[in-house]
């Protein structure tokens, strides 16, 4: 009789599994693309005056938009031909002091980034959009660059990654 009951289990389960093939956890429409790319995001921001200039940001962003995409959907990543196409550029980086103390000093210090990205889905024409998304990080204003540049990249990467992805391929 158990075995009966487990047997009858692991078909329910078996049945379950494959009847929601297309059902992902992201909830992103992918439709019927098979794969994107993320061309290089170049970053244009350090040549605007006051910016500042960071190495590797625009490898590093591109490297980390390519990620969230490939790990929240079963598209393959290409690097040309792409059914979803996603460019665009680092358009500002930059900090500028937040909070005063009582005797005029900067207490904490903004780090923002904004990108410009044009999407385009090479199989639903109404789709392809050219947008701005920007995020920051906050921090104190003793702390320099360099010692709070991992945490920060890592928590703007992943909201404007986050955010890129839900514009092109939410399905709320």
């Amino acid at each position: 009789m158990i075995k009966k009951g487990i047997k009858i289990g692991v078909l329910g389960l078996t049945f379950f599994l494959t009847s929601c093939g297309a059902y992902n956890f992201s909830g992103a429409d992918i439709g019927t693309a098979e794969s994107f790319q993320v061309n290089f995001f170049q970053n244009y921001a350090d040549q605007t005056p006051g910016s500042t200039i960071v190495p590797g940001l625009g490898r590093d962003f591109t490297l980390a938009l390519q990620d969230m995409i490939n790990n929240l959907t079963s598209l393959s990543l290409t690097g040309s031909n792409g059914d979803l196409i996603y460019e665009g550029e680092i358009v500002e980086y930059k900090i500028v002091p937040m909070t005063a103390t009582a005797d005029q000093r900067t207490s904490q210090n903004r780090l923002t980034m904004s990108v410009n990205v044009r999407f385009y889905n090479t199989t639903k024409d109404d789709a392809d959009f050219e947008k701005r998304f920007s995020f920051f990080y906050d921090f104190d204003a003793a702390a320099s660059l360099p010692s709070i540049q991992a945490a920060a990249h890592e928590e703007i990467f992943e909201r404007l990654t986050q955010d890129i992805f839900n514009a092109s391929l939410g399905n709320w």
